[in-house]
C-alpha cells in the first residue's frame, strides 16, 4: 500500500515539475486571451486508436503481383521557387512607448519599448515583480531573456519563459499594449 502511494505521488510531482517548467506560447498560433493565463489549459482532445485484436491474426497478402509498373520516363521535379522573402513594413514610427502596467499574483510587470523607423531596438522592464528575494530571482533571469525574445520576434509572437509563467503573461500582456501604441 505504501510503496503503490509513493509511487503515485512520485509521478504526479514528476508530472507537476514538467508542466513547471514548460515555457507558455504566446501569439496567434497558439491560446490566446484567458486560456493562455498560468493555471487555465486549453481544452485539447486526442482521438484514441481504435483497438486490434491481435489474437486472430489477419491474412492480407496477395499474390505476387507487382504494385507499380516501371516506367522509362523520366520524371520531372518542380522547378526550384526563389525565396520568398518579406520586407519588413517599415512605417517610419520612431521613438519610446510603455505598454500598460500588468498586474501578475506577484507583482507589476510593465514594458517599454525603443522603435527607431518601424523597427524595435530595445526593450526593458520598467516594473518586475520584486516583493520578495525569490521574485527578484526570477524577474532578473527571465526579463534578458524575454527582452531577447521581444527583440528577435519584433512583435507579440514570443515564448514565455519556464518557471516564471506569471511574469511571462505580464510581460506578454504589457507589450502587446506597447506595440499598439507604437502602432505596430
Amino acid at each position: 500500500m505504501k510503496r503503490g502511494l509513493l509511487i503515485g505521488v512520485g509521478t504526479l510531482g514528476g508530472l507537476g515539475a514538467v508542466f513547471a517548467i514548460t515555457p507558455p506560447q504566446f501569439g496567434t498560433s497558439g491560446p490566446t486571451g484567458l486560456s493562455a493565463l498560468p493555471g487555465k489549459a486549453p481544452a485539447t482532445s486526442t482521438p484514441t486508436p481504435a483497438a486490434t485484436n491481435s489474437a486472430t491474426p489477419t491474412k492480407t497478402s496477395k499474390p505476387n503481383t507487382p504494385t507499380t509498373k516501371p516506367t522509362n520516363k523520366p520524371t520531372k521535379s518542380p522547378a526550384p521557387q526563389p525565396a520568398q522573402t518579406t520586407p519588413a513594413a517599415s512605417t517610419g514610427v520612431s521613438g519610446t512607448f510603455d505598454g500598460n502596467t500588468a498586474q501578475t499574483r506577484w507583482g507589476p510587470v510593465q514594458v517599454r519599448l525603443v522603435v527607431k523607423d518601424g523597427k524595435i531596438v530595445d526593450a526593458s522592464a520598467l516594473q518586475s515583480p520584486s516583493g520578495d528575494s525569490r521574485s527578484r530571482s526570477i524577474s532578473s533571469q527571465a526579463i534578458p531573456y524575454l527582452v531577447q525574445e521581444t527583440l528577435a520576434a519584433q512583435s507579440d509572437q514570443i515564448s514565455g519563459v519556464g518557471g516564471a509563467s506569471y511574469t511571462s503573461t505580464g510581460w506578454f500582456t504589457s507589450l502587446q499594449s506597447a506595440l499598439k501604441k507604437a502602432g505596430l
